[in-house]
């Protein structure tokens, strides 16, 4: 993987970004110390450069009833290409499955899902996830609280 080469002032926009994706280009080049100018132009080099990849608004789970953390371990039958292809087809096609990862270890892929209630979990854990052809078993988990919760990238 390549790195982007990153000087301070990157390192001082990233975070602001990370923080206030909103925010204009002249009250970041007043924030790092910079024209604004010369900020846009680092943030177009950083966005060309694939560092700054969208703009998001982030939304409260709670307040739109998705309030329920679930992280679901799973395990495959088979490890053959077909199989883990169409197993990622089948998350990413569950809106519900706001992330998956491949895993080293005992469990296969690392599921965060988030749904209303457990009602809603259990629906999609009997009728989606243990019903996929791939998928051996599963374990999971529900977040109790939110210790830490954060998208910004250590810059």
């Amino acid at each position: 993987m390549n790195s982007f080469n990153l000087d301070a002032i990157d390192r001082k926009i990233l975070r602001i970004l990370q923080d206030r994706g909103d925010i204009s280009h002249a009250a970041i080049a007043e924030a790092v110390g910079a024209s604004p100018a010369s900020c846009w132009r680092r943030i177009k080099a950083l966005e060309t450069a694939g560092v700054l990849v969208k703009t998001v608004s982030l939304v409260d789970p709670d307040l739109v009833g998705r309030g329920l953390n679930v992280f679901c371990q799973v395990r495959m039958k088979s490890h053959d290409p077909l199989a883990r292809r169409n197993f990622e087809r089948f998350v990413e096609s569950h809106e519900e499955v706001l992330e998956c990862y491949s895993m080293s270890g005992d469990w296969d892929y690392l599921l965060r899902v988030l749904v209303a209630d457990v009602a809603d979990y259990e629906r999609l854990l009997m009728r989606g996830i243990l019903t996929h052809e791939a998928v051996a078993n599963s374990s999971s988990h529900f977040a109790l609280k939110s210790v830490k919760y954060s998208t910004a990238v250590p810059v």
